[in-house]
């Protein structure tokens, strides 16, 4: 079991895990203006589909952040501290194959033709490269992800 850490480094790591969970449950139901495409999702995919991409990652992600709140400023347990590398290294695997591998490395046509549909219209900063461009509500998952998993891991060394 890891040692508990500073209060404001709790509060950060609560803090980014919120901000994922929140993303998982609502960025695919609630209308977020240019930052999504409902009218798309809802065309490409069925009901089922949509609960089940969003219920698959956001379980784990809130009973770890329910847990995470359950022992501020305690020492975590080591099932939590398994459950949240677990999660978060899944979801940083995830994005990577999903986001960043086809953008930078390796095309995939198919995955581009799909999310030339579901994110069309989508705010993007990024150029597009092989048929696709990371969108920005996904790029700052991206970034809020990765700094759970370094807050993890810096929490860990702590």
């Amino acid at each position: 079991m890891t040692q508990p850490f500073s209060t404001g480094f709790e509060i950060t790591f609560l803090t980014l895990q919120s901000a994922v969970v929140l993303f998982l449950l609502l960025h695919d139901w609630i209308p977020l203006g240019p930052l999504n495409n409902l009218g798309a999702i809802r065309r490409e995919d069925s009901l089922l589909r949509s609960i089940l991409v969003t219920l698959l990652p956001a379980v784990p992600a809130a009973v770890g952040l329910f847990f995470s709140a359950k022992n501020f400023g305690h020492t975590y347990p080591d099932w939590l501290e398994m459950l949240l590398w677990i999660t978060y290294g899944v979801f940083v695997l995830g994005l990577l194959r999903a986001w960043w591998v086809p953008y930078l490395l390796k095309a995939d046509p198919e995955r581009a033709a799909r999310y030339q549909i579901i994110f069309a219209g989508t705010h993007r900063f990024l150029p597009e490269r092989n048929g696709m461009a990371p969108d920005t509500l996904h790029t700052v998952f991206h970034v809020v992800a990765v700094a759970t998993i370094v807050v993890l891991f810096i929490r860990d060394r702590l």
